[in-house]
């Protein structure tokens, strides 16, 4: 599974995905200031999950019908430290049954809710 941070996503956090090879690229190194809707173009044509803390993807998705990524991950809570989004995201990947490809999942501390995207 590949991702995109989407620039409000801690870099500390990317750094630590990255220490555990997982395909990441980061907005706030490629292309800061891009607009939400550019940041969802690069993630669908690049295949990508789109990891954020900005609820405007759904938005984008299911209320304007842009086209969607692979998924997204909406991180619903503010991060105690830079590293917390990553370590979060870790646990869940070593955890099969959850699945983040074609869904937009609404992550909170407690609770983790998905929704299919549309095709």
């Amino acid at each position: 599974m590949k991702f995109l941070a989407n620039e409000n996503f801690p870099l500390a956090s990317v750094q630590l995905l990255r220490k555990q090879n997982i395909d990441i690229v980061a907005i706030v190194e490629d292309s800061p200031g891009i607009s939400d809707s550019e940041v969802l173009s690069n993630a669908v044509s690049e295949q990508r999950v789109i990891l954020t803390f900005d609820r405007d993807y759904g938005e984008l998705i299911y209320r304007f019908g842009l086209h969607p990524p692979a998924g997204v991950i909406y991180f619903r809570y503010t991060p105690q430290t830079p590293l917390e989004p990553g370590q979060h995201l870790l646990q869940l990947l070593q955890n099969p049954s959850f699945i983040f490809a074609g869904r937009f999942t609404v992550l909170e501390r407690t609770q983790l809710r998905q929704r299919p995207l549309p095709e």
